[in-house]
């Protein structure tokens, strides 16, 4: 009977680059930055690495769609390099191919490396689906824009909850200034200055009820974590050991579109992939014991349905929790500490893996002017595609126990 991968598997390296516009550096250049803080973080030698996994979404890092650019860039010892893609949650997918690994005894010490240049390609999310996402998008989407559909998602929110759609804007607006107040504490964020609800709420809008600051940044960026098991990491002299604790993954299968009893004010994939990854992880109530979080706040209204597919908030209640300052830095549960994707940036391939460095910087007491007060359990989620197509990736770490 499957066990899961609960303290099976710890984390003893993580490096990310500065996210931004990163116009002078390729995307070798970011895996490097990642890789090098990684490596040393880890204290061990390149060549005792024995497996990696690559996270990349777009092509622009392509030699026949193979993970040969990480196996160059980063001077891997002629291993296994395997390049895998799952829209948005492409970073965790790395992370769970990496994690996996070890927990198999397939091999002792694994990598996880994800990326993005998105500048280069000018993917911005806004016009109809570029050349950068293949032809055949254009077959499935022909009309579709990222913030048309998670527009939707909040009308949809306030329709069915019957919320006045300015209380749900409201909600949105302290999610953007949340966010951007825990950006300025960070030097690797791409988007570092402090907004006012006025401004969120007077900004530009982008596809009703979103505005300009409830839409993340397009960012280039890398992120990469070493794992292994508890066992080889004592043995290494690591001590404080952050491992995994869950690691769960639920994609959409066409009921979203196919039929119509979903009510399109939540992702399906989000509540079924945490209520496994609480069921793995042996958590029974994660609104009080989550210590942070950092979700998929492509759009600030993502954020907000996440609270409640999550477990946290109750149904029809996370703008209420979000105005009361349940997920503020001071707040119950804190979100995006480190600016989230609005903030940090959201480098598609290396996102899950910045989400998972927070986490892994706060267990370990090193998050410095963002630092939590004695964090135990440190909750990301990963979502990559639409409201009504979407995979979901749930990762919960913690202190080894």
């Amino acid at each position: 009977m499957a066990t899961g991968i609960k303290d099976k598997v710890a984390i003893i390296g993580m490096g990310c680059s500065k996210f931004g516009e990163r116009w002078n550096d390729g995307a070798e250049g970011l895996m490097v930055e990642a890789f090098e803080e990684c490596l040393a973080d880890a204290g061990i030698e390149r060549k005792q690495i024995e497996a990696a996994w690559l996270g990349c979404c777009f092509d622009e890092v392509d030699i026949g769609k193979s993970a040969l650019p990480a196996s160059l860039a980063l001077r891997l010892p002629n291993i296994a390099v395997t390049r895998v893609e799952n829209f948005c949650a492409s970073g965790t997918e790395a992370f769970r191919g990496a994690v996996y690994a070890v927990a198999s005894g397939a091999c002792d010490i694994a990598l996880a490396i994800g990326v993005e240049k998105l500048k280069d390609i000018g993917y911005g999310g806004l016009p109809e689906f570029s050349s950068a996402m293949g032809p055949r998008n254009y077959l499935y989407f022909p009309n579709a824009t990222a913030p048309g559909c998670f527009a939707m998602l909040a009308t949809g929110y306030a329709a069915r909850y019957g919320i006045d759609i300015q209380d749900v804007k409201r909600a949105m607006a302290h999610i953007s200034v949340k966010s951007h107040a825990n950006g300025v504490l960070n030097p690797k964020a791409h988007l570092r200055k402090a907004v006012t609800e006025e401004q969120v709420l007077n900004a530009p809008q982008i596809a009703f009820p979103l505005g300009l600051f409830d839409c993340c940044g397009v960012s280039d960026g890398s992120a990469a974590a070493i794992v292994t098991t508890p066992e080889i990491a004592k043995s290494l002299g690591k001590k404080d050991l952050v491992t995994v604790k869950a690691l769960q993954l639920s994609l959409s299968n066409g009921t979203e579109m196919g039929y119509s009893d979903w009510d399109g004010a939540h992702f399906l994939t989000t509540t079924k992939a945490s209520t496994a990854a609480y069921k793995e992880a042996g958590i029974t109530n994660p609104r009080e014991e989550i210590s942070m979080m950092e979700v998929h706040d492509c759009f600030s209204i993502t954020e907000l349905v996440t609270m409640e597919d999550l477990h946290i908030s109750e149904r029809g209640q996370a703008p209420k929790d979000i105005m009361d300052g349940v997920y503020d830095m001071d707040g119950e549960v804190p979100c995006q500490v480190d600016g989230g994707l609005k903030c940090f940036g959201h480098p598609i391939g290396a996102s899950g893996l910045r989400m998972l460095y927070e986490m892994y910087l706060q267990l370990h007491g090193r998050a410095a002017e963002r630092q939590l007060k004695d964090p135990k359990f440190g909750l990301t989620h990963n979502l990559g595609g639409f409201p009504m197509m979407n995979v979901c990736s749930i990762s919960i770490v913690g202190k080894y126990e």
